[in-house]
């Protein structure tokens, strides 16, 4: 199946409240945290671009008129900019469900938190060639970078569990997922609702793959992680 970069679209979550940063964020979204001297968001979006994607869609909330001023229509930085605004808090999977009109028909999803180095045309790919209805990419993590979350039985997230702990999830999220849209027809409309909730449905239908990937993650989740990161791109130059 040829697939072009062209043809796939991006959405990242980036409404989130930035609870665990404590200090750190201030009056600003953690999407504009910056690290040497340019916004999280924006190492998000350069990596993109050298994946040759340009059609992203940005779920904001809390201060996302911020995100929006800063980036626009996302031109300047050689993308294809679309934002959809919550007016309440609605979960990263309320957040995919009330920007429904704006998203293709097969997407990807990240978080507005993560780094991430994942093969997406290959990845894609992939999932098109199951016909099931998401996919999670997974690393097998055995509580190195957090607590692993996830078990994988063949080709399909088998349990997922954000509390982690049990000795078959020696994966973690890794924080990438593609889904048809016509999954969000499980996601109940115009209220709270996150995609932990949405994954053990999945599970339950054996509709949820699971896509490994090899290298590790970076995220600014937490003081940890916006300390990693920072040291990566420190290192890197």
């Amino acid at each position: 199946m040829l697939l072009t970069v062209i043809d796939l679209q991006v959405v990242i979550l980036a409404g989130g409240l930035a609870k665990r940063l404590g200090g750190l964020t201030g009056n600003h979204p953690k999407s504009l945290l910056e690290i040497q001297g340019k916004p999280f968001l924006e190492y998000q979006l350069e990596l993109l671009r050298r994946a040759d994607i340009e059609n992203v869609v940005l779920c904001l909330g809390h201060l996302g008129e911020q995100i929006e001023r800063y980036f626009g229509d996302g031109n300047r930085f050689g993308v294809s900019i679309h934002y959809s605004i919550e007016d309440e808090h609605l979960g990263t999977a309320g957040a995919l469900k009330n920007a429904r009109d704006l998203l293709d028909d097969v997407f990807f999803c990240m978080y507005g938190d993560s780094y991430l180095f994942v093969d997406f045309p290959e990845a894609m790919r992939y999932f098109k060639s199951q016909n099931k209805l998401a996919l999670m990419a997974v690393f097998n993590n055995k509580d190195l970078y957090d607590k692993s979350n996830t078990a994988v039985e063949g080709n399909l997230v088998s349990r997922y569990d954000k509390t982690g702990g049990a000795g078959d999830m020696v994966y973690i999220d890794y924080g990438l997922h593609i889904l048809r849209k016509r999954a969000l027809d499980m996601v109940p409309d115009n209220q709270f609702y996150s995609l932990e909730e949405l994954f053990p449905r999945l599970i339950a239908l054996r509709e949820l793959l699971a896509y490994e990937v090899g290298e590790r993650f970076y995220e600014i989740g937490s003081p940890q992680g916006f300390r990693d990161f920072s040291n990566y791109i420190k290192e890197k130059g």
